[in-house]
């Protein structure tokens, strides 16, 4: 019979979460998730598998508690024009407010991604078809309902955002000036006729 385990699972995975996305995949070592989160190496390998599993399970838990959170919440809660500009602006405020430039680790797991790991970079890929998935969704709904002007093709436009996201969030690593930042998101929400970022005076 297997023994309960004696620690919070989620306390565990924000932890190991922190861990890889401070160092990355290839920069973590044992000594730094054990250090994390307070457990021996076989208590967390027992619990979550080797080095891989336990990103994958860190990267998965991120996901629920950010990206997909928000997708979520802006989706049901706003027209899709102001939800795609509302992202954007979450993601600026973020990078801005994290002392640390860790940028994103969806990202920053694609960057470091090894040519060799094919399953690795699937699941990745997989995440950034859900980011692209999502600005699509928005599109379509806001051209349909009379939300967003038609400028160019639903799916082109998705792209392009998925593409302004990536390049946002490598920006942000290096010299998150919310300026520089916002000044990258500003044009592509007017070509596309989007509502503007809408930043707070703090923020500009």
């Amino acid at each position: 019979m297997a023994r309960p385990r004696n620690f919070d699972e989620d306390s565990v995975l924000d932890a190991v979460a922190d861990a890889f996305w401070t160092h990355g995949y290839e920069g973590t070592s044992t000594r730094d998730l054990v250090q994390y989160t307070g457990l021996t190496q076989p208590s967390l390998y027992n619990a979550f598998g080797d080095k891989r599993a336990l990103f994958l399970r860190a990267l998965d838990h991120y996901l629920d508690h950010t990206l997909r959170e928000r997708i979520q919440r802006l989706e049901s809660s706003m027209t899709p024009g102001r939800a795609i500009a509302a992202f954007f602006r979450e993601i600026v405020e973020r990078s801005v407010s994290d002392e640390h430039r860790r940028g994103c680790m969806l990202v920053n797991a694609a960057l470091g991604a090894s040519p060799e790991d094919e399953a690795f970079r699937e699941r990745i890929a997989a995440e950034m078809a859900l980011l692209r998935a999502f600005f699509e969704r928005c599109m379509k709904a806001g051209i349909k309902s009379g939300d967003i002007e038609r400028v160019v093709p639903a799916e082109a436009a998705a792209t392009n955002l998925l593409a302004l996201l990536l390049g946002l969030r490598v920006l942000a690593r290096v010299d998150p000036k919310p300026a520089l930042l916002s000044g990258a998101v500003a044009p592509t929400l007017a070509m596309l006729k989007l509502p503007p970022l809408g930043l707070s005076a703090g923020k500009r």
